[in-house]
């Protein structure tokens, strides 16, 4: 998959069949919509494609009010490029593009700098200043410029309608199992493993401990059956998203993940983690002992869920 950094440095091929969106957390949704832009190229013989900005406009326009992503952007085009997208054209997004009109964004960046056969948008997409275009306007300028807009409609999991809020929802109430029928794969974080306060390996179940993300939206406190990759190697793991209330009164939240048969040091290495199923909620033990036992009940618990899953990274 060819990634273009910047819409200016885009250089007309065959055509484009265009996915537009934002994409964050590359959905039920975003993948039907992207499944169908590539059908289209198929069809056309043109270039697969898809237009990201980054940073997620909100970030931009209202960063007061803007959400954490469900993924990273080398996420976004990792998932892209399995799903056989072809060209990425990733841009910045700034106050100047904010202020671009409907009609402008279609005939300068669409038409003239992209020379985009066919677009496809979901039922929600709005762009333009302020969000004054919507799927109709994207399809009457189409139809003025030239080439074909396609609406994709909303994809349905039981009664509701899938969408990068109800995912972000369920991940935050710590609901992995629903935001993984949302997504069709399973919700994963990725980090540096730092050093923690080293007090799991003196109780017999040492830990790895991610660096939190700031930008990322972060599972509900509580104990999760997860699988973890480092450095090409997969293992389970039990993890605890939590502030260690047994230990301390106030502490910044932490990611602990107990790694099952793992025994390299592996301290400054990117960790994946996969989470898989909520066991319980985070809790306040007496003393150590207490804990200990606990833990060990979660992690044989861990392994049952492991064992259980049919598991895919995506």
């Amino acid at each position: 998959m060819r990634v273009v950094k910047g819409i200016e440095n885009y250089r007309k091929g065959r055509g484009l069949s265009l996915a537009l969106g934002n994409f964050d957390g590359v959905h039920l949704g975003h993948q039907r919509l992207i499944r169908d832009t590539i059908r289209d190229a198929r069809q056309r013989d043109t270039e697969a494609a898809a237009l990201i900005f980054d940073p997620h406009p909100m970030k931009v326009l209202r960063p007061d009010r803007a959400p954490r992503m469900l993924i990273s952007t080398a996420r976004k085009l990792e998932i892209f490029e399995a799903l056989g997208l072809e060209v990425v054209v990733q841009t910045p997004f700034t106050r100047d593009i904010a202020r671009m009109t409907p009609e402008y964004f279609a005939r300068a960046v669409l038409h003239e700098t992209l020379g985009v056969a066919a677009v496809f948008v979901g039922f929600n997409y709005t762009f333009g200043h302020k969000g004054e275009g919507v799927p109709a306007t994207m399809q009457a300028l189409g139809h003025q410029l030239g080439f074909a807009v396609h609406v994709v409609p909303p994809v349905r999991v039981g009664n509701a309608v899938v969408s990068s809020t109800l995912v972000r929802q369920a991940i935050e109430a710590g609901d992995v199992t629903t935001a993984h029928s949302l997504l069709g794969y399973w919700p994963m974080l990725e980090g540096p493993v730092v050093e923690g306060e080293r007090r799991g390996a003196s109780i017999g179940f040492p830990t790895a401990n991610m660096g939190v993300p700031d930008d990322l939206v972060v599972p509900a406190t509580g104990v999760y059956a997860a699988r973890a990759l480092v450095r090409d190697t997969w293992c389970g793991a039990v993890v605890n998203v939590g502030r260690k209330p047994t230990f301390h009164a106030d502490f910044p939240l932490a990611i602990e993940a107990h790694l099952f048969d793992f025994h390299r040091v592996i301290y400054g290495e990117t960790m994946r983690l996969y989470f898989l199923q909520r066991l319980r909620g985070e809790k306040k033990f007496r003393d150590v002992g207490e804990l200990t036992a606990q833990i060990a009940r979660d992690a044989q618990e861990a392994r049952r869920v492991i064992e259980a899953i049919r598991f895919t990274p995506f």
